[in-house]
């Protein structure tokens, strides 16, 4: 594409190369043949440690509705781990490339457009959405595209994710870069927070409404300060669970209308066989749990929704303690996948046990639009250097990060600056 078009970024000298060592910026548009990236290969499945390893990968080429982005910064989550590990799946039973780039959040710079992009031009300052879709059917036209048959995550079921100096996306893709934000702020949010946004108003009937109570586990992590933001800002009631008692005035701090620690509970894992001795412990403590709630909502007042994600571990509480004719709403199941309740009261109350992946273009837009606003914090935690990402990784795998959403530096030699020309002046 050609360069004498505004870009809002200063011109600058830099020698055209094949390779740039990080945090080293080529000439704008300049594509290099090579460029660094933390690699996973099928043969070293295991702990990120191990599994992520820095290597000289081959520039993606673009197809004509494709993106080059330069990744200034990155986000942390789950679904690096899970690349890395091979479990719950490989990345490579699904796009077989040689290798594969984790990594499904970044904030950067469009480096290269392809021959049909109107949207975006060389220079813009951009976030990055994870969803993929080849863009040609029913859902993807007139319906919802996260149900399309091509629907795809970013970096986890594609080869090429945002831990490399560049990274290939689908024009769609891309957002504004909230400019109040700096690059490893604007790095860490796209994923959990859109996740959060359609979990809440992406179910119909089912759209969080003002004055409605939630129940947020996991309410101090990357989804559940989120989710408990995106309720204060509707007009709902934001009950976190929480597993650690310092971590409560962060919870409260975000909006939340009351806290509860689950470790004063004993009614977690898989459900006792029903009318059982053991259920009918089971039930005594996850009737207290309930209690718990109606302290914070009022007596005989249980949640409309269920923001959900732990999975084994919560599930069979989840489903007791939703009101009649409200939804329990899951993405994940990070403390197992092996899901149990007691289906009578699933039925005979009429709730909805709805699943929930990602979003699409709109609902991402529609978050970002209030990150852009300054309606939500990014609540970044924690900043690894680029030498460190495997590392950030294992401290997810041991669940030793801190409340918050975790950013890793790519080409941003630094942490703390907002522009092209601070990434310059910190380079020299």
């Amino acid at each position: 594409m050609a360069l004498d078009i505004e870009t809002g970024i200063a011109p600058y000298d830099a020698p055209q190369k094949d390779l740039y060592e990080v945090g080293e910026l080529p000439p704008l548009g300049h594509v290099p043949r090579q460029m660094y990236a933390w690699a996973i290969r099928r043969e070293r499945h295991g702990d990120p440690d191990t599994s992520f390893q820095q290597e000289i990968v081959d520039v993606p080429t673009l197809e004509s509705h494709e993106v080059l982005v330069l990744v200034m910064a990155a986000g942390v989550n789950y679904n690096g781990v899970w690349a890395g590990l091979g479990v719950p799946i490989s990345p490579f039973d699904g796009h077989g490339a040689d290798y594969h780039i984790a990594g499904s959040d970044a904030s950067g710079i469009v480096w290269a457009v392809g021959s049909s992009v109107r949207s975006w031009k060389v220079g813009d300052e951009v976030v990055i959405h994870c969803n993929q879709d080849d863009g040609d059917d029913e859902e993807c036209n007139g319906g919802d595209p996260m149900f399309s048959p091509s629907q795809r995550i970013w970096g986890y079921e594609t080869p090429d994710g945002s831990f490399a100096q560049f990274t290939r996306v689908q024009a769609q893709q891309l957002m504004p870069r909230p400019k109040h934000l700096t690059w490893e702020e604007s790095a860490c949010y796209t994923l959990t927070l859109a996740t959060a946004y359609r979990m809440l108003f992406g179910h119909h009937p089912h759209e969080l409404k003002p004055g409605q109570n939630v129940l947020v586990w996991g309410a101090s992590g990357g989804l559940g300060s989120f989710a408990i933001q995106l309720i204060n800002a509707a007009g709902g009631n934001a009950i976190g669970v929480i597993s650690e008692e310092d971590k409560r005035d962060f919870v409260m701090g975000l909006g939340a209308k009351g806290v509860i620690n689950r470790k004063q509970f004993k009614c977690w894992g898989q459900l006792p066989t029903v009318n059982t001795p053991e259920y009918k412990e089971w039930f005594s403590e996850a009737r207290k749990f309930g209690k718990a709630i109606w302290d914070i909502t009022g007596k005989g007042n249980n949640v409309d929704i269920v923001f959900e994600h732990p999975g084994e571990a919560t599930f069979p509480v989840s489903a007791l303690v939703c009101k009649k004719g409200g939804m329990v709403v899951i993405c994940a199941g990070t403390s197992g996948f092996n899901c149990t309740f007691d289906v009578r009261y699933m039925w005979m109350h009429q709730k909805r046990l709805q699943g929930s992946h990602f979003a699409h273009l709109k609902q991402a837009a529609a978050a970002n639009k209030l990150m852009i606003e300054r309606r939500i914090d990014p609540c970044m935690s924690e900043v690894f250097p680029w030498a460190e990402i495997p590392a950030a990784h294992m401290k997810m795998l041991r669940n030793q990060h801190k409340p918050g959403n975790m950013a890793v530096l790519v080409q941003a030699p630094r942490t703390g600056l907002r522009t092209v020309e601070d990434v310059l002046e910190a380079g020299r």
